[in-house]
């Protein structure tokens, strides 16, 4: 069990992970195959057969050759059948007392040395040394003759056939052609699915997607038009929210406006101070929980400087006898909603002041992202605390006194601000002794 765990992990490993990657090994994987078996059966079949028939046919003409030479022995049949032999393409030489040695010279060892010194043995059946290696062109056999040696030498031609070189490039030539074409097919199927994969990664940044449009195969088409769908949906509900929110805003402020004017007629008392502490707490309160709501949703995203950002929110913060330092690195242009990303930026400062003497913001691009973050020296928050608090009014004082903190919900603004952008904010413990808040934002 464990032996194919592995193996499915090494296999695994050396895949594709590429749509396209494994797209091609797909097509390529069964061509590969039947180029395998064709070349197998073509060896096994038409090379074997062509090359034993070619053998034959070279060891048939040299015993015609040699048997000729041992019924007729004298000179000038001798000659006439040298010359015959030159007009079958072979190169005879006789040497006279000549004994061939025991060991027969070193030979490839391929099919055809095979073939062919089966074919000497069954038609000359005299010995034989054959060598298909010392020559680039010929091949040199010496025949053992009872009063010396024929040695003979023939052209490589005379062995092979052509069509195994035309049947080895027309198998290349074709996988390579076929291998081009179904990279540019595939290569058009995956482009769509890219295109609604970056349209998709956008609008989760709250990016617009303008000129997005389903296309390719009707599978993606039909993703496509649910994303189309969803984003409809998710539009509609944004804009109901966004009006909806509108109305109950104007609807809160009348009567608390009404409030003001009616306390500020009465008389100075401690009862009536009492009761316009308690009128702004809930004007804090309506505002803040509104802001949350909208998410600043409405706002277009476009090329900021964050850099200038973070530099105007540490500017603004540094009031009374504490200076909020800042630090930028490199260059710190996105695309994002400036206003929702300044606003998150001011509620952890805001948050950090609140509860330390000392904060720092600093920013940098690593690799894909650019992080903000906002360090301070104050007590901190439990590592059990630190995602509590992102809850809407999540409050680490119980009594929810404003003299102690705000209302809960300047950490659930900051992070829904930046999810809205495609990012994060995460909470984990300060080189300054306190907490340090991470803002992170897509490139």
């Amino acid at each position: 069990m464990k032996a194919s765990i592995r193996l499915r992990i090494a296999i695994k490993r050396y895949l594709p992970k590429s749509f396209l990657g494994r797209s091609i090994m797909i097509i390529i994987t069964p061509l590969i195959l039947v180029q395998v078996v064709s070349t197998w059966v073509f060896y096994d079949r038409h090379w074997s057969t062509i090359t034993r028939r070619l053998s034959d046919s070279v060891a048939g003409e040299i015993s015609l050759v040699i048997n000729a030479k041992s019924h007729f022995a004298d000179e000038n049949t001798t000659k006439w059948l040298m010359a015959s032999a030159g007009e079958m393409g072979f190169t005879m030489n006789f040497k006279a007392g000549e004994i061939l040695p025991n060991a027969p010279p070193v030979t490839g060892g391929g099919i055809l040395d095979t073939r062919l010194a089966n074919s000497m043995r069954e038609r000359v059946r005299r010995p034989v040394h054959i060598d298909t290696w010392s020559h680039d062109r010929l091949v040199q056999m010496k025949v053992q003759l009872p009063d010396g040696v024929m040695e003979i030498f023939l052209p490589r031609e005379r062995l092979f056939s052509s069509t195994t070189y035309i049947f080895l490039m027309w198998m290349i030539g074709t996988s390579f052609l076929l291998f081009a074409i179904a990279t540019i097919f595939m290569r058009n199927q995956v482009r769509p699915i890219r295109r609604l994969a970056a349209a998709v990664d956008n609008f989760g940044k709250g990016r617009d997607v303008p000129d997005f449009r389903p296309e390719g195969a009707t599978e993606i088409r039909r993703a496509a038009a649910a994303f189309e769908r969803m984003r409809g949906r998710i539009n509609n509900a944004l804009t109901q929210r966004t009006e909806m929110l509108a109305g109950v805003s104007h609807d809160l402020r009348t009567p608390l406006t009404r409030m003001k004017l009616q306390l500020a007629m009465l008389a100075e008392s401690k009862g009536v101070e009492d009761l316009k502490e308690d009128l702004r707490e809930m004007e804090v309160m309506v505002e803040e929980f509104l802001a949350f709501a909208r998410g600043e949703g409405t706002e277009e995203p476009v090329d900021s400087d964050l850099a200038e950002i973070v530099n105007a929110v540490a500017r603004g913060a540094s009031i009374d006898d504490r200076v909020v330092e800042a630090t930028t690195t490199g260059d710190l242009t996105i695309p994002i909603r400036p206003n929702a990303i300044r606003r998150c930026i001011t509620n952890l400062v805001v948050n950090a002041k609140t509860h330390a003497r000392k904060v720092k913001i600093s920013a940098e691009r690593r690799g894909g992202l650019v992080e903000i973050n906002v360090d301070d020296d104050g007590p901190g928050i439990p590592e059990t605390e630190r995602e509590a608090v992102f809850k809407p009014f999540y409050r680490l004082d119980s009594s929810r006194n404003p003299g102690t903190g705000g209302t809960g919900l300047g950490l659930s603004i900051a992070r829904d601000l930046a999810r809205g952008s495609g990012g994060d904010v995460t909470l984990s413990e300060s080189s300054l002794g306190g907490l340090r808040a991470t803002i992170t934002l897509p490139v």
